[in-house]
């Protein structure tokens, strides 16, 4: 544990996740094996537990060990208010939801973080944006700016893990109860974003938390405290949809002047460069393709897997998916595993399910 951290810490951390899980203290000592009044008595900062007594409240609550030992990340960036250590958990979904991502994101960073401080994993340093932010123009400018520094130009992202760790960022994707969150923690970015969405919508959502990254978080853009929080998110998703699917690229089938042909093309696009219809159709209608009618009618003829291989002569690979951890964070992963500085099981834990155990050998 943390020297800094004391048992009336602990035991407010577990009174937290428990709220956040929706659990009364009668609950969580039945699915920990304890009593009540143990239970009562921690939470208030009355009681020490032993360490096999707090693994059964981490499994019970369904959180890391190490959220209830070590110190949180201070800087948190992420879609709603953050709640890790501020205040109270809150009484809705949401605010409960927001406290576990926030608990998951920052297990991440410290695993991150682990590799780095062993000397198996070097990190890029963080690309920042260098001008000013003022609104969709400028989130534009920002994202040709960085296809330009990753060397991708006008082509496809073909990996949002590896261009987010280019950029300087380690992304997991997870189980989470949200979209996504990242957080910059002094020279350690990271990002966590949810497994449940579409192939698309996850690379939407890994574009968006990177853009929290080079745009610099919500409070030192040129966009002010005084703007609202949904201005600054609506900034951030321009930045990650002209990331992934740059206008100029959806002007180059301007001469098709039928909506079925208009259709076909953006197809065509959507599944090149791997982002949902929605982004494709948004984009189209940004650079002035189609207009707004055209877009209406055209979100309700969401493609199929079909109409993607007819178009491709191929269905397009789904991202983050079986990659679920940056490539040279995994690489470093594997590599703590053959100096036996972190065991298996550690090691599967580690690269989120990406391999199991049966997967890995002392050989």
């Amino acid at each position: 544990m943390d020297e800094q951290l004391s048992w009336a810490i602990v035991g407010e951390r577990v009174r937290r996740s428990r709220a956040a899980a929706g659990l009364s203290q009668q609950q969580l000592a039945e699915l920990g094996g304890l009593e009540r009044s143990m239970i009562s008595k921690l939470e208030s900062g009355d009681r020490r537990i032993d360490a096999i007594e707090l693994t059964r409240l981490a499994q019970a609550l369904d959180v890391p060990l190490n959220h209830f030992l070590h110190q949180a990340p201070e800087v948190v960036s992420r879609r709603a208010t953050a709640v890790l250590d501020i205040g109270d958990v809150g009484e809705t979904q949401v605010d409960r939801d927001a406290y576990r991502t926030e608990v998951l994101l920052a297990e991440w960073l410290r695993d991150v973080r682990q590799l780095t401080e062993s000397g198996h994993l070097t990190l890029q340093p963080m690309l920042r944006y260098p001008r000013k932010v003022t609104g969709s123009a400028d989130a534009h400018a920002a994202a040709h700016w960085l296809r330009d520094r990753l060397g991708i130009g006008r082509n496809p992202v073909e990996s949002v893990a590896d261009a987010c760790e280019m950029a300087g960022q380690s992304i997991a994707v997870i189980r989470i109860p949200s979209d996504g969150a990242a957080l910059v923690d002094g020279d350690t970015a990271v990002a966590v974003v949810d497994l449940a969405q579409q192939p698309g919508r996850r690379r939407s959502t890994a574009a968006h938390e990177l853009g929290h990254m080079v745009l610099g978080d919500e409070f030192s853009t040129d966009l002010g405290v005084h703007a609202s929080r949904d201005t600054r998110e609506a900034v951030v998703e321009e930045f990650a949809a002209e990331f992934l699917l740059p206008h100029a690229v959806t002007r180059g089938i301007a001469d098709q002047t039928a909506e079925e042909g208009k259709r076909e093309a953006l197809i065509r696009l959507s599944a090149i460069y791997r982002v949902s219809w929605s982004l494709t159709l948004h984009q189209a209608k940004n650079a002035r393709v189609i207009d707004t009618t055209q877009a209406r009618r055209l979100k309700t003829r969401v493609p199929t897997f079909a109409e993607f291989q007819d178009a491709l002569g191929w269905r397009p690979q789904p991202d983050l998916d079986s990659v679920r951890v940056p490539p040279r964070y995994a690489s470093a992963v594997m590599q703590a595993f053959k100096a036996h500085h972190v065991t298996a099981t550690r090691a599967v834990e580690m690269l989120r399910g990406q391999i199991s155990t049966g997967d890995l050998s002392d050989d």
